[in-house]
């Protein structure tokens, strides 16, 4: 899937090494963005293709660093080993408990992370991201951490991605739970300053659609649709009350029942 066309003119791929620039250019021609010089001025994102990884480094010279997934080490190592098991507020919204592993849309999958919480705990995830950019740095990592011997059954077995519109996938296919975390209303906060939000943002924009896919999630999914919040938002479309909502420290997951 391209990337949409006012992208093409903010991103262009690269490569780190002369040997990796075959690489760079089917990945560019995949998403049909433009190649560029390590050194290349001009764009504002540059998606580079190392021998480490995939990442995307904002441009500036205040850009700060890139931008990639890792389910190996760093906080998802640490989330993964540390998290509170399933008494952790995801797990309950989507309602895991002792032999009750249900199957799971993350309908806005981004950067994979609570995808990730959820298979390590036993669910069947199929991701689904829009976003073709954000989509390659996902592939990029489910493909390294498929390497990882401690973790690589559970990418394997438990972890598949589609770059796609959630609603067309909605149409054919009815898991257990739909899990669905839209972007946070734009607020001008310190917290949506970050690089990642930064990035996100400036990749996808917000989500304008996001009540729609919640209508369509509820006509999909058989037990339940989860919806995170920031924890004072109201909720992100006008239904009935949620049946319940779970908090954390700075998120609500509102709960609705088919």
């Amino acid at each position: 899937m391209p990337v949409p066309s006012f992208l093409s003119d903010t991103i262009a791929v690269t490569a780190t090494t002369v040997d990796l620039l075959a690489k760079a250019k089917m990945l560019a021609k995949q998403l049909e963005l433009p190649v560029a010089d390590i050194r290349a001025a001009g764009f504002g994102y540059l998606l580079v293709v190392s021998a480490e990884r995939l990442e995307l480094r904002p441009g500036g010279p205040k850009a700060g660093g890139p931008l990639y997934v890792d389910f190996i080490g760093g906080a998802m190592g640490y989330r993964r080993r540390h998290g509170g098991g399933r008494q952790q507020p995801l797990a309950r919204a989507v309602g895991l408990k002792k032999g009750r592993n249900p199957s799971v849309i993350d309908a806005t999958a981004g950067l994979g992370r609570d995808a990730f919480v959820l298979a390590s705990l036993g669910c069947s995830v199929h991701m689904i991201e829009r976003s073709p950019v954000i989509a390659a740095l996902l592939a990029d990592g489910l493909e390294r951490a498929a390497t990882e011997p401690e973790i690589a059954a559970l990418i394997q077995q438990r972890l598949r991605l589609t770059v796609a519109d959630s609603k067309e996938i909605f149409q054919t296919e009815h898991p257990e739970v739909i899990y669905l975390d839209p972007m946070y209303p734009h607020r001008s906060k310190s917290a949506l300053v970050k690089k990642e939000m930064r990035c996100i943002r400036a990749l996808v924009g917000d989500d304008p659609d996001a009540p729609a896919l919640v209508l369509a999630a509820l006509n999909s999914a058989s037990a339940r649709v989860v919806v995170k919040r920031p924890r004072l938002a109201p909720p992100v479309v006008d239904l009935p009350r949620a049946a319940m909502a779970i908090l954390s420290k700075n998120s609500r997951y509102d709960i609705y029942l088919p």
